[in-house]
């Protein structure tokens, strides 16, 4: 891959993209640590759902999202083992997506993280090998916004340096939050799973 001319940065999400999406059987882990009824999967992703936006914000800490969860305040050992399996379910990586990355790392394209995701989370992901990759990583918690607002992607434009948001490729699996992107004058790729889709808007055209 020669160093890309039509782009001067990418911005990508994490999960959905980087991140795989959590299993069943992940989901199922999470619940029963929490002690949820084993026939109400779909009620424990509700509860799981309901205050998670202000917990990426970084307007919740671990303890008060989970006593929003559970309906009760958890002890310490609890918090550490719901933190944990909550953790732990999104931090797996599609190895194809970084294959594309790494082609594109390579040949100096810089890249920033821009990912809804609370203070622990950020903090693991920030371990993780691939991270070397990006120029710089956006964390909502840190941001105390969350995507789709327009200020997490004006943090994300000034990070990568690029003068120009037309040259500058914003990817996300969710639609919403690309919509958002193109309001602010950002290129986009709704990714939708395929690698290829990710490697041809990376690669410029031939000839």
């Amino acid at each position: 891959m020669t160093r890309t001319t039509h782009l001067d940065a990418v911005i990508l999400d994490y999960n959905g993209v980087i991140g795989r999406q959590p299993t069943h059987d992940q989901w199922v882990r999470l619940a029963r640590t929490a002690s949820w009824p084993d026939d109400d999967l779909p009620g424990f992703q509700r509860a799981f759902w309901s205050a998670r936006d202000p917990y990426d914000a970084g307007q919740l800490s671990d303890l008060a999202y989970w006593a929003r969860v559970l309906g009760f305040h958890p002890g310490p050992r609890l918090l550490r083992e719901l933190r944990t399996a909550d953790t732990n379910m999104w931090t797996g990586t599609d190895d194809r997506v970084l294959a594309v990355l790494r082609c594109a790392h390579r040949a100096g394209l810089p890249m920033v993280l821009l990912s809804n995701a609370p203070a622990y989370l950020s903090d693991v992901l920030d371990t993780h090998h691939w991270r070397r990759m990006m120029h710089q990583a956006l964390y909502s918690a840190r941001l105390q916004v969350c995507k789709p607002d327009p200020a997490a992607y004006e943090h994300a434009l000034k990070a990568t340096g690029a003068d120009d948001a037309q040259r500058v490729l914003f990817v996300d699996d969710r639609a919403d939050n690309c919509r958002a992107a193109e309001e602010a004058g950002l290129r986009t790729l709704h990714y939708t799973g395929n690698p290829a889709d990710l490697g041809a808007a990376l690669t410029p055209a031939a000839g």
